[in-house]
């Protein structure tokens, strides 16, 4: 997969990139943020995380070099995505950083072509359906097979 670094001449003149280095990325910021203050990971172990984000293609958002916001896009490059673990970290939310992220993701040169793409979401279904995203046609033919993190102590104190 090709690695990115994306610029935008407004996000960058406020000290904002997007890149898809995964050595740029700060693990603790994201696995903190993750088991602590979103709604879908809580109690990941670390090391699941970290397999995670070695085998996706995972975008960070930076802001003079510190990581502000992340997303990784589980994908054969082929047909399909499935974008996840999506977040902006809240002291960087209200600078349409989200929309620049999602639109960085769908343009993607390694993700062009793809027959489906795919995500979860209980709250931000406005966001993505700026980028054409909509309910399943057909729930009826998807299944899943839904196991919970445990939480760990740390999560439950």
């Amino acid at each position: 997969m090709e690695k990115t670094l994306i610029t935008d001449t407004g996000f960058a003149a406020k000290g904002y990139i997007i890149s898809t280095e995964k050595q740029l990325l700060d693990f603790d910021i994201i696995y903190n943020f993750l088991d602590n203050e979103s709604y879908w990971a809580k109690g990941i172990p670390p090391e699941k995380l970290q397999l995670a984000i070695d085998n996706s293609l995972c975008f960070g958002i930076y802001h003079h070099e510190q990581l502000c916001g992340f997303a990784r896009v589980i994908s054969d490059t082929a047909t399909f995505a499935y974008i996840c673990d999506v977040f902006v970290l809240h002291t960087h939310r209200g600078h349409n950083l989200s929309k620049w992220l999602i639109k960085t993701i769908i343009d993607h040169p390694d993700l062009q072509g793809l027959r489906r793409w795919s995500l979860a979401t209980a709250d931000a279904h406005g966001l993505y359906g700026q980028y054409g995203f909509t309910p399943v046609s057909k729930p009826e033919l998807w299944m899943e097979i839904h196991t919970p993190y445990l939480p760990t102590t740390e999560t439950q104190n």
